[in-house]
């Protein structure tokens, strides 16, 4: 089979480490290769032939033309035009296909010749920005799998890719997608602005195709009712009174909705069930009471990311976040990239993520980073809370295992002097210990009663009363309580 030649173009002075990259890239990658064949004018051997020529030839000889455009506008022929101008004219005239990235960059530094060929490119075609190569490596990959599915090379998408989920514009919402818009701009400089439309920011993320067609990645991350669609991208979240999984379960939740929704519903479901160490103000000082929570929120939060992100949305099982009383395990149906091991993950490793698509936007919105540091910041944070290492399992499923501060005591790793965690007012445990005092075999359910407390907090308070000596019960578990001084 003939292989397709792609012209990489771009100013000389410029991009050249990004050329040298995606020309690897494309070589190397085991599906890209098999099809494309780049050219960059650095490896041109040296010829008697004029720059030029050799350049605008091997626009007429390829089938893509891919350009690479930023700040700089280069050299100027006589008639004052830059030779990257020339072969993108030519590609033009040829009828080539146009594959066209614009560095975000501040244009009150871009040249001003750039910036006028920059808006006739817009002109003719659409155009996709990036930040860095690896928001270009993920462009460029989305970009070339959709030339073969076109040209019926290859029909096989990845999930978040794939457009025949029949949705239309519809079953989106577009409150959604301006907030989006809103996020990006202000965590990571978003080139669009708030007023895009709804397909122009569709298409800036590679979520719609050219018969108008809805990416799966446009519902699970914009759309009204995302399940509707894909029933099993829902998160179940279990809590367990033990540390096995066992009835009864005090809290059991199943939250639906955008991909974002989830994560921050997951993530308040784990955080607001744990316990929350509280200092109490000091007199005459106005700020808020300390606080500290038992686990750190952002590696929790990072993997319930994770699972959401990395999941296989084909299968049938859907994201588990279970709550016992020594941990916290998120269950991901999905496994691990090839080449990607468990061991891998405790170190710097390759960001390969399973919805290239979705892990895009979600990057942009500040839920994920693209360098595959997400498992390290979990370990890190862990470390950080004296917490005991967390555990990273491949089996049927990824599992994440993020350890509680409640069996810490005996472990030789974990750094001591952490404040003893409850969630409640020192009142509330003052006035449940006279309460105690005066009636002994009071039950669990009338002290909530009386304190206005549910029962879980009331079993808290108690535990954290009995872990600290001050409480005990006389005559095993159904006799009377007493208070120890």
């Amino acid at each position: 089979m003939k292989r397709i030649r792609i012209f990489i173009s771009s100013v000389q002075r410029e991009f050249a480490e990004e050329r040298a990259l995606l020309c690897y890239y494309i070589r190397t990658d085991a599906l890209l290769g098999k099809f494309f064949e780049p050219f960059i004018f650095e490896e041109i051997p040296a010829n008697e032939c004029p720059a030029a020529h050799v350049y605008l030839k091997e626009v007429e000889l390829c089938d893509i033309y891919l350009g690479l455009y930023g700040n700089l506008y280069g050299y100027e022929d006589e008639e004052g035009i830059s030779p990257t101008e020339r072969e993108y004219d030519l590609a033009a005239k040829l009828h080539k296909n146009r594959l066209i990235f614009i560095k975000s960059i501040d244009e009150n530094k871009r040249h001003p010749k750039e910036t006028d060929f920059i808006h006739k490119v817009e002109r003719d075609i659409v155009r996709k920005t990036f930040v860095d190569i690896d928001g270009l490596r993920t462009s460029v990959y989305a970009s070339l799998i959709r030339y073969l599915e076109e040209k019926e090379y290859i029909r096989w998408k990845p999930f978040d890719a794939a457009c025949d989920n029949g949705a239309t514009l519809e079953e989106l919402d577009e409150d959604k997608m301006r907030n989006f818009i809103h996020m990006a701009r202000m965590k990571r400089n978003f080139p669009l602005p708030i007023e895009t439309s709804p397909v122009a920011l569709l298409t800036h993320l590679d979520l719609i195709d050219d018969r108008g067609r809805i990416a799966n990645a446009a519902l699970l991350l914009f759309g009204k009712k995302p399940q509707k669609y894909f029933i099993t991208s829902e998160v179940k979240c279990v809590q367990f009174y033990g540390d096995v999984v066992e009835k009864p379960m005090p809290a059991y939740q199943i939250y639906r909705g955008d991909v974002f929704e989830l994560v921050d519903q997951a993530t308040s479901f784990v955080m607001s069930r744990i316990n929350n160490w509280t200092g109490t103000r000091e007199k005459g000082n106005s700020a808020a009471v300390p606080t500290h929570p038992e686990l750190p929120i952002d590696a929790v939060k990072e993997a319930i990311v994770n699972a959401v992100c990395h999941r296989d949305y084909t299968s049938n099982a859907s994201v588990q976040v279970m709550l016992f009383r020594n941990r916290v395990e998120i269950w991901n149906p999905g496994i691990l990239p090839y080449g990607l091991t468990v061991q891998k993950l405790h170190g710097p490793h390759k960001s390969l993520p399973t919805n290239p698509l979705l892990a895009d936007s979600m990057y942009w919105n500040g839920y994920i980073e693209k360098v595959g540091t997400g498992t390290e910041d979990i370990i890190n944070k862990c470390r950080e809370y004296g917490l005991k290492m967390p555990e990273f399992n491949q089996d049927e499923d990824f599992r994440v295992v993020i350890w509680r501060a409640v069996e810490q005591q005996s472990d030789p790793r974990v750094i001591q002097g952490a404040p003893r965690a409850i969630q409640s007012d020192p009142k509330e445990v003052e006035a449940l210990i006279t309460l105690i005092k005066n009636n002994p075999s009071i039950s669990r359910a009338e002290l909530a009663k009386r304190l206005g407390l549910s029962e879980r907090q009331v079993r808290k308070i108690m535990d954290w009363l009995r872990s600290e000596d001050r409480l005990a019960r006389k005559g095993g578990t159904t006799g009377e309580w007493i208070i120890i001084q």
